[in-house]
């Protein structure tokens, strides 16, 4: 496994899979807004992104789908509830080990805060247990703990913990979740097709005509394009007069170059928000 993790850590990253854990997103008691986040995420960054997959708390299952997923995909992303570091490490066979850079970061930062009381870092406690079992990270001992292990914002005790390769476990809160992928960025550049960063483009249109009327020029247009790895897709907006058709590539100059004809096509305009949809240049609703 361990060649094949560094392997997985170290190539391009060109596709990505998410998986949210919860029996709380299942429910419907948690709205689930990680997998909203890191899908723009990966847009702006060109990956792309090819599954999401929502499950419970259940070990086989967390198990069964990191251990998929880090097969299938280049870049994994987890966000992490009760079970998910004990489910990942026995699903790979790692041992959990505490991890004292984590543990130390966690009470340096706590002392900023007012303290709980009757807590004491130095005396065993349930609260204290429940510290720790945060920091027990999945760690393959055969290989470099810092490729493992990833602090990524000075403000945050919490680490990415790294598994196998290209599983990167988060935590659940929104936040949380946000700003270590945000931190992640500068980790991921190097290794993605554009070293820049740039990510795919998408040009919007807002057109009268109902689906129905634009599918001809559309599937004949989406033809055209597909070779230059462009997208065309159209869209009803129910309740508006007006519905949306978009163009989306990483290639902005030639993106750029079909506007005027799509615009003919449809006829309608381009816009530059999705919420500009209904709307004319003056902000008036387009009859």
């Amino acid at each position: 496994m361990t060649s094949a993790a560094e392997d997985r850590s170290k190539r391009m990253i060109h596709t990505a899979g998410c998986l949210i854990i919860g029996d709380e997103v299942l429910g419907g008691k948690t709205v689930d807004t990680n997998s909203s986040h890191f899908a723009k995420y990966c847009f702006l960054l060109g990956i792309n992104l090819k599954k999401i997959e929502v499950i419970g708390d259940d070990e086989a299952e967390i198990g069964e789908a990191t251990k998929r997923m880090s097969e299938k995909y280049d870049f994994v992303v987890t966000s992490h509830d009760d079970i998910t570091y004990e489910s990942i490490a026995k699903a790979f066979g790692l041992p959990l080990r505490l991890h004292e850079g984590a543990f130390q970061r966690m009470k340096a930062l706590a002392k900023a805060k007012p303290p709980q009381k009757e807590f004491s870092w130095d005396t065993p406690s349930p609260a204290l247990d429940a510290k720790l079992r945060m920091v027990k990270l999945p760690i393959d001992e055969s290989r470099d703990e810092k490729s493992q292990t990833l602090f990524v914002d000075e403000n945050l005790w919490v680490p990415i913990s790294v598994v196998n390769g290209n599983i990167h476990i988060l935590p659940g809160i929104p936040q949380l979740f946000s700003q270590l992928l945000n931190g992640l960025k500068p980790f991921l550049i190097p290794r993605l097709e554009s070293p820049e960063g740039k990510g795919v483009y998408r040009v919007l249109f807002s057109t009268p005509m109902p689906e129905s009327e634009v599918a001809g020029f559309l599937s004949k247009l989406a033809a055209k394009v597909e070779p230059r790895g462009v997208k065309v897709g159209s869209y009803p907006n129910w309740g508006k007069s007006r519905n949306s058709v978009t163009l989306v590539g990483k290639d902005k100059e030639y993106l750029e170059s079909l506007v005027l004809e799509v615009e003919k096509g449809i006829d309608g305009i381009r816009v530059e928000r999705e919420e500009d949809v209904g709307e004319d240049s003056d902000g008036k609703e387009l009859k």
